[in-house]
Parts: structure tokens; sequence; C-alpha cells
């Protein structure tokens, strides 16, 4: 099977039903962060300076209905400047006649697919009325490609199916880190909860050389072992899956690399009285919020040496500054490998992003998915719905 870039399409004189991820933080009905909309813009620009017209589809937040806090509209002016285009705005009852007074090189917004009811459903009648919108199908939103909608599942198909720019952008560079030959290869895997990336582990210790976890999931795994957890985050339901997720990584000969030494303090707020003890050391008033000193001189040795990185969630409490020092330090150092073109570096999901953005580094790795669930679904090996919705037999084998 394969997936046809709309790149690849001679697209002129063609009217583009595309799928965006235009959920894009709002505040007092105005963006506050664009940056869904430039990368998209910058996809689509060439589309439309080769004669396409596009109609757009995207959801917004999550919807009860029809309600207008959550519509599209205020989002016109800021797209319409991205894309460098004159751009209309239409409910879906309205879209069709505004589809079809569309010309080269213009483009539609749909209103929110969320507030159609059978959106979520993957309802194959309301797919066929967005398909009748245009004359053949883009899906550019990789991050909603987890989701089985109408918007990115049953519309596939209905018109021939394409992917955008971004879309090819995402899955090129997380199939490369994942299928990776440039050994040894690297994760980065940390967050709050062990049980939230059960499927992560279990698929990224039969894929990568080395796993570094960090962040509340460090301390699961350091409970299983004896390690006491005074106040500390951790699952102590978790250690049946922690013993699992061991026994399969010595059977891939994957080494999994936990801290040795830990921040505590007794108090989690910003700069926090707090102190380094051994990974078994955190006293019973106490809680770990990050990883100490001696931990990130063997996280990075074990990075030194990455040809191939790929990132997921913190190694401690980064927002609450002291308790970011470890994911600062090891993000920085990851850019730096990026820099001497050493590692390919990819990273992905809302925390990370976050914490990169904090670092400086976001701009400096090879690749950075906006993409929360659908990166971690990814992660885990699963088959994405408005991914699969894409493919097609191989011609050429």
């Amino acid at each position: 099977m394969t997936i046809v870039p709309v790149t690849d399409l001679d697209v002129r004189g063609l009217r583009l039903v595309v799928r965006a991820d235009l959920n894009v933080p709002m505040a007092g009905g105005k963006v506050t962060d664009a940056t869904r909309i430039t990368r998209f813009a910058e996809g689509m620009r060439p589309l439309l300076a080769r004669g396409a017209s596009l109609v757009l589809l995207s959801h917004f937040g999550r919807p009860k209905g029809a309600d207008q806090a959550y519509s599209l509209a205020p989002q016109t002016a800021d797209l319409a400047c991205a894309l460098g285009c004159r751009l209309t705005f239409a409910a879906l009852d309205d879209a069709a006649e505004a589809a079809a007074l569309l010309e080269p090189g213009t483009a539609l917004l749909v209103e929110n697919v969320r507030f159609e009811p059978g959106e979520e459903d993957n309802d194959l009648t309301l797919a066929r009325r967005f398909a009748e919108l245009g004359d053949v199908y883009v899906n550019d939103a990789f991050s909603c490609a987890h989701r089985a909608h109408a918007s990115t599942a049953a519309i596939a198909g209905l018109l021939p199916a394409y992917a955008g720019p971004l879309m090819m952008e995402e899955l090129t560079a997380l199939s490369k880190a994942l299928s990776s030959t440039s050994r040894p290869s690297v994760a980065v895997i940390g967050g709050a909860k062990v049980s939230s990336k059960i499927a992560v582990l279990k698929h990224l210790v039969t894929r990568v050389d080395h796993i570094i976890i960090g962040g509340g999931m460090a301390n699961t795994f350091l409970f299983a072992e004896g390690a006491p957890m005074g106040k500390s985050l951790h699952e102590p339901d978790q250690i049946g899956t922690v013993r699992d997720i061991r026994m399969l990584a010595t059977s891939h000969g994957c080494q999994l690399h936990l801290p040795s030494d830990v921040v505590v303090a007794r108090a989690f707020q910003p700069d926090a009285e707090n102190w380094t003890v051994g990974a078994r050391g955190c006293p019973s008033d106490a809680m770990i919020l990050d990883a100490g000193p001696k931990s990130f001189a063997t996280f990075s040795r074990v990075l030194s040496g990455a040809r191939t990185i790929l990132w997921n969630g913190p190694l401690g409490a980064f927002e609450t500054p002291p308790f970011d020092q470890a994911t600062m330090a090891l993000a920085r150092m990851a850019a730096e490998l990026t820099g001497t073109g050493q590692a390919t570096t990819v990273a992905g999901g809302g925390d990370t992003v976050a914490a990169l953005n904090i670092a400086g580094v976001t701009g400096r790795f090879t690749y950075v998915s906006a993409a929360g669930g659908a990166f971690l679904e990814w992660l885990e090996g699963k088959p994405l719905p408005g991914v699969a919705a894409l493919q097609r037999p191989d011609m050429a084998a």
C-alpha cells in the first residue's frame, strides 16, 4: 500500500476538500497562537499558486452541538492572511453554493465540522455532504488521524484521496524515527504515568536500542525496585506492568535507563527548597520532582552515542523551576547533536513541545510534531484510521 502526496497531482482547476487542523488557542475571539495556521498555510500556498481552490474543513474544541463559542469564523482573518488569498466563510448548509463560486487561487472555510452530529460517528451521509464540496480530498491533519471521523475517514472513500504536505512531513519523519537503520537509537520517554504509555513502551522496546525513562513514570519503575517514594507521584498498581516491560526489553536487547539520583522537595512550587538524594533516598515527607545531576550525566552519555533520538515526555516537573533542569539540559544536548549532523531528532506531544519551546530548541530538532494523541498512537504501533483511509494499492509493486 502507498500514500500519494497531493503535491504529485496537477491541481490546476481542481477544488480540493482539505481536512486541516485549525484547533488553535483563542482568547476573546482572537487567535493567541497561530503556529498551526501558519504551518498549514505554508503547504497550501503552492497549491493555490498552481490554480487550485480550497474548501477547508476543521474542528475547533469539543462543542456540544452548534455552540457559537466554538465557531471557526473568528479565525478567517488570520487564515486569509497566512494563505495570502481571498477567503470566504460558510456554514455547511451554505457551503455547496459558496464552493461552487470559488475561483482558482481562492479558498472557503467551512464552519466547525463538530457542529454536525455525524462527524464523530464517521457518518457516511455527512461525509457525502463534505465530498460534494470538491473534486479531490486532501488530509493535512495528522493530529486528527487517530480518529475515524466523517471528515478524516469516511470521506476518503468518496473522492480521490491524497495526503497534504504536513501529513507527508509527519509520516516521513515518524516512519524514519521508528524504522531507522541509523543506530544506536534512543527514545526519551517521560511524563506522569506508566499506565498512559504502556503500549508505547512495549512497542518501543522492540524498536530502539535504549530508552531513557523520566518523570513520574521513572518513579513507578523505581518503586517496583523497592525505592521509597515518600509523597512522590507513582502508580503502585503498575508493578506487574513494569516487570513485563523490563522482561520484554531484555528479550529484545533494549537497555532501560532510570535516574540514579533525584531532586526532591517538600513543596511543589516555584523555587521551593530542594536537594538531591540517591534514587532510593526520597524522605517520607518529600516528593521526587526531577532527575539529578548523576542521572543527567548517565543520560547524556547514552545520548552522546545516538544516531536517532525519539522524544516524548519531560524528565521532571519542567513547568516549575527549578525542577526543569534535567529536561532543559538533555533537550539542549539533543539539539546540539542535531546541529552537528550526528543525530536525527524527532519529538512530539503537548508537554514535549512546551518543554522544547522553553528550552529554546524546538527549531533545532530535525522534526517536532504538534500532534498529541495521534503521535502517541503512532508510537504504540497502532494503525491510524485517517492514515489508513489514504492508502492505495502500490501499483509499482
